[in-house]
């Protein structure tokens, strides 16, 4: 692109700068950064509503069948008459806030957020390859979110048949009370999130390929960068199975088909279904839902590359090992769906078969995690909140991906198939680390998004109670789920052998409780600083990616005058022959420098 036409790009951005009205600036916007806010407070508002769901089961778990206010308060006298929660209520409870944080929060609030501020800005790149779509996407997760929302007023009640929505459950309207209309809407929430989803990352993989400003070629792109492109190559393979299994569903439900139905009895009465199979619900849910584990991860192990090796001061160790692992991780995360179905009656050769390829993934796994900790290792590390999220990151990651040894070993995994192990297994891995991931990120790009700092010493009182909460939640869950306690029952009292367990999971609702009680303090901080926070310099963490030499102020087009021509890697810290101990990925090479990462 010429130096001329830039000019006159840029001569255009600004008359269209004045023209921005409140609609046009805040609310459709089609600049990036400003959609990527958008994302990101919307994703905070679901996530509160999702952590608010948990406590409120949590307390059922440990005071099963006690009166409380709060459940009145929250729940009404439907949910919960006289204070005490209904075994309905507790199954709606659990069936959104799996849905609600697995889709809303740490697929569409992770990626959303930072794909949208990352890819135009870590690229050079004026800005998404489409605009109007990034809006688009946007503004249909946010109606799919409304939606979600909305089903929990419905008269009949929420949806109640766990996250996974498996038929027959789901598929009768008449099975349960949350298989009536609140089923119905979140079918068509998630076929709306689905389109938002697959639009955002078409996106975001065309922005990757052709907007990358000049030098910048792939070797040199951000591993931030490399992990977004890959969930969205992931999101666009794998969402639309969903979408087909969600609309034969909905087919099953209203217009009387029978893909997952076949002779069923309700009650003594033949129901005229047959020759469906309900498994096959469950291949084609599990499809998306084992890619969707790494559709929620990747982006924060990208998010942790960059903030560890920009706070150890090292280059990252093993840059192409870890592209590698990416792809890796890509490929296998599609061929592995068949270990959430090893009890489904599967054929035992089969599942050994899945047990091989599940087994493989733990070692692009495990290259990602012992780069992490070699490039931290003897690093100058400046222990911001972002880097000690993201080092806890590194922690759960490893601890949660243990125990998925054991659940996807077939043989294994009958023992504590759909036991409290499974939760602990699969909250640790990909929900705290995501996280985790989230929370890095938010702390070390705060400043690029609102020109202000946050408060670290809030942050440091926010990573150590969340961390020591976190682990005080889910590692106690592997020790009842061993003992046989199964997931989803809303009591555990009919049955007197789970009776010992029963200070453990008071134990573990208090760890919950205080956890999410200082969730506040991050959310305090967050709005706080947006308005009264201390003004950032224009590179607080002494970066090497492009986004730190964009100005902050609100501007389209990211750079005034040309974009920034890139020279060398991301990773230049600590470099031989540089007074800095960073080297920004703008900066001309000097002669006989040497090049690192090839």
């Amino acid at each position: 692109m010429s130096h001329a036409h830039d000019l006159h790009i840029d001569d255009h951005a600004h008359d269209h700068h004045h023209k921005d009205t409140f609609i046009t600036k805040y609310i459709f916007s089609i600049d990036h950064k400003m959609i990527s806010k958008q994302y990101l407070l919307t994703g905070i508002i679901m996530g509160i509503i999702g952590v608010g769901m948990s406590l409120l089961f949590r307390m059922q778990l440990a005071w099963p069948e006690e009166s409380f206010k709060v459940f009145k308060f929250f729940l009404g006298e439907r949910m919960a008459p006289d204070g005490v929660m209904t075994n309905e209520a507790y199954l709606a409870l659990i069936t959104i806030h799996g849905t609600i944080m697995v889709f809303f929060v740490l697929t569409a609030a992770l990626s959303g957020t930072f794909s949208n501020l990352l890819i135009p800005l870590q690229l050079g790149a004026r800005d998404m390859a489409s605009g109007f779509l990034n809006m688009v996407s946007y503004w249909l997760f946010f109606l799919s979110s409304v939606i979600m929302v909305v089903s929990l007023f419905v008269e009949s009640g929420p949806a109640s048949a766990g996250w996974t929505i498996y038929p027959p459950l789901s598929a009768l309207p008449q099975a349960i009370p949350g298989s009536g209309l609140g089923m119905t809407l979140w079918l068509v929430s998630m076929a709306i999130f689905i389109a938002s989803s697959l639009l955002g990352s078409l996106n975001y993989i065309v922005t990757v390929l052709n907007l990358r400003t000049k030098g910048m070629s792939m070797t040199r792109m951000p591993l931030t960068i490399w992990a977004f492109f890959i969930t969205a190559v992931i999101g666009v393979i794998s969402f639309p199975v969903l979408l087909s299994a969600a609309l034969l569903l909905i087919m099953d439900r209203s217009f009387g088909t029978s893909f997952f139905l076949s002779d069923i009895y309700l009650a003594g009465e033949v129901l005229d279904y047959q020759g469906g199979s309900p498994v096959l619900f469950e291949h084609l849910f599990w499809f998306l839902g084992h890619p969707e584990v790494y559709i929620i991860l990747l982006p924060a192990l990208g998010i942790t590359s960059e903030v560890i090796a920009t706070n150890a001061r090292k280059p990252i160790f093993g840059y192409r090992a870890m592209i590698m692992s990416i792809l890796a991780i890509a490929f296998l995360s599609t061929i592995v769906w068949g270990h959430h179905m090893f009890i489904s009656g599967m054929n035992p050769f089969l599942g050994s078969v899945f047990t091989f390829t599940t087994l493989l993934i733990a070692i692009p796994s495990a290259v990602k995690a012992f780069n992490y900790i070699t490039t931290i290792w003897k690093g100058n590390l400046q222990m911001n909140p972002a880097m000690l999220f993201s080092i806890g990151l590194v922690s759960t990651f490893i601890t949660g991906g243990l125990t998925g040894i054991i659940l996807g070993d077939s043989t294994l995994d009958i023992n504590v198939h759909d036991t409290y192990f499974v939760v602990a297994h699969f909250h640790l891995v990909m929900g705290i680390s995501a996280l985790y991931g989230m929370f890095a990120g938010i702390y070390h790009w705060f400043p690029r998004m609102y020109g202000r700092m946050l408060n670290k010493n809030l942050g440091y009182v926010h990573f150590w109670v969340t961390a020591i909460c976190a682990y005080g939640v889910f590692f106690p869950m592997h020790f009842i789920g061993m003992a046989g306690l199964p997931r989803r029952y809303y009591t555990n009292t009919n049955f007197p052998i789970f009776d010992d367990m029963q200070d453990v999971n008071v134990v573990i609702t208090i760890f919950a409780l205080i956890g999410g009680a200082f969730q506040l303090v991050f959310i305090y901080n967050f709005f706080s600083s947006i308005f009264f926070g201390e003004k950032a310099p224009q590179n607080p963490w002494r970066s090497n990616t492009l986004e730190w030499t964009a100005p902050v102020e609100h501007m389209h087009g990211n750079w005034p005058g040309e974009i920034p021509e890139v020279h060398r890697w991301p990773y230049d810290y600590s470099k031989p022959g540089h007074d800095e101990d960073f080297v920004p990925q703008n900066v001309p090479m000097k002669p006989g420098e040497e090049v690192l990462h090839h």
